[in-house]
């Protein structure tokens, strides 16, 4: 029977977190009491508590890491330092029946015993449901060590232990489902794929504005995160070698992160500047607006440990926007796209240019990927699909036993 969730993310602000908030939502519709704990945002989700679409959230100010792992070090103690302090607030009303936690890091699981702990003092076993949004040993490969070091084991160590804690363990694909019944050792009964889908209702159409072009018959689009192990670099390189072959083309790059000062400095330094426009973080409107005038998307990702297993964001919202793509050849970009990109070999730029190049001189080829990518998001890979694969991994966790009529309350000390 459903009863009080509590979600921790410590990566992304929410609602801005577009995967928690539809998984907080489509808890809350099927009767969960649903409370989230999250980082505070630069330019949004700025308020300390609030009640949104009855989700009741609890943020915290976060530093967000720079440099080496030092810095994430620091990042990740200060949240679990804050997650704790909030869930232990929390719970002197009442335990929690189910504390989800979604990684980047790997450290929640030390909450989610906190909360074991004080679910017992009120006759409640407290459930845990691990969402893994990212494989953080192989993130750490690829952005920055090529080596398996001793902060390498390290990270597979507290992974494991996560997935030790957990009663049920939901992926974002099968890669990673694949890795938790590997060396997760989790029971394949015990391990879901809940896919991350765009709301579709979020992704529409808007009528094309030629202008965001600035003058040039093509506008191609790159939309996420621009970290070192996004590819945004290869993007600009793949782009310097467009321009030496065709001017009827501007591009636009819509997001932001620790990579964006150096992506911008490297398109200045390739000549790019009345090329390329950097737009920063941009809210849905702006999304829409590029989106619908784009002539096609960029996934620049490059082959790495982490991207050639990872769902990328970026190419299901291009699907949701009827939007044709470029793509390197990766395990799951093709499992995502499909006939709705062109697939470069890994990492080579050339090849990348080319397709860019080949997919701008066929329209007609362009509108059937659309359509392909649009069926594909409103159907087999829709969050309808997902929400049920999340309420099945909710469903199948054991029943907590019944309240104290009086619970014992619980003091923040």
């Amino acid at each position: 029977m459903p009863g009080r969730a509590l979600i921790l993310v410590e990566n992304l602000s929410v609602p801005f977190d577009r995967r928690v908030w539809q998984e907080a939502t489509t808890l809350r519709d099927h009767g969960w009491d649903v409370e989230v704990i999250c980082p505070q945002g630069t330019d949004r989700d700025t308020e300390r508590e609030a009640v949104v679409d009855g989700v009741a959230i609890h943020r915290y100010p976060l530093e967000a890491a720079s440099g080496g792992p030092q810095g994430y070090l620091k990042e990740y103690a200060t949240a679990l330092f804050h997650s704790i302090r909030l869930a232990r607030a929390i719970t002197r009303r009442a335990p929690v029946d189910v504390v989800h936690l979604c990684n980047p890091p790997d450290l929640l699981f030390l909450v989610a015993l906190v909360l074991r702990v004080i679910g017992r003092r009120h006759g409640v076993r407290t459930r845990v449901v691990f969402d893994q949004h990212d494989l953080v040993p192989e993130l750490y490969l690829s952005r920055f060590r090529p080596k398996r070091d001793a902060l390498y084991w390290g990270l597979r160590l507290v992974e494991f232990l996560t997935y030790r804690t957990a009663d049920v363990v939901i992926s974002t694909n099968e890669s990673y489902r694949a890795k938790a019944v590997g060396r997760g050792r989790v029971p394949g009964h015990r391990a879901f794929t809940v896919r991350s889908a765009p709301a579709l209702d979020r992704f529409k159409q808007v009528p094309p504005e030629p202008e965001l072009a600035r003058g040039r018959e093509h506008l191609l689009v790159y939309l996420g995160v621009m970290g070192p192990q996004d590819g945004v670099d290869y993007a600009v390189r793949a782009l310097s070698q467009l321009a030496e072959r065709r001017d009827d083309w501007h591009a636009a790059f819509l997001g932001g992160g620790d990579a964006f000062d150096d992506v911008v400095d490297l398109a200045h330094r390739l000549g790019l500047d009345d090329r390329v426009t950097f737009t920063g973080m941009a809210d849905t409107p702006d999304v829409r607006r590029y989106l619908s005038t784009a002539s096609l998307g960029i996934a620049p990702d490059p082959l790495n440990p982490l991207n050639d297993v990872s769902t990328m964001n970026k190419i299901m919202e291009y699907m949701a926007m009827g939007l044709p793509m470029v793509s390197f050849d990766l395990t799951e970009s093709r499992v995502s796209a499909g006939d709705a990109a062109l697939f470069a070999r890994p990492n080579d730029v050339d090849e990348y240019a080319s397709l860019i190049s080949e997919l701008l001189d066929d329209p007609v080829r362009r509108k059937q990927m659309g359509e392909v990518g649009r069926e594909r998001v409103a159907g087999a890979l829709s969050w309808t699909h997902s929400q049920s694969s999340l309420l099945a991994a909710y469903g199948s966790v054991d029943p907590a036993p019944p309240r104290r009529s009086s619970p014992v309350e619980v003091t923040d000390r």
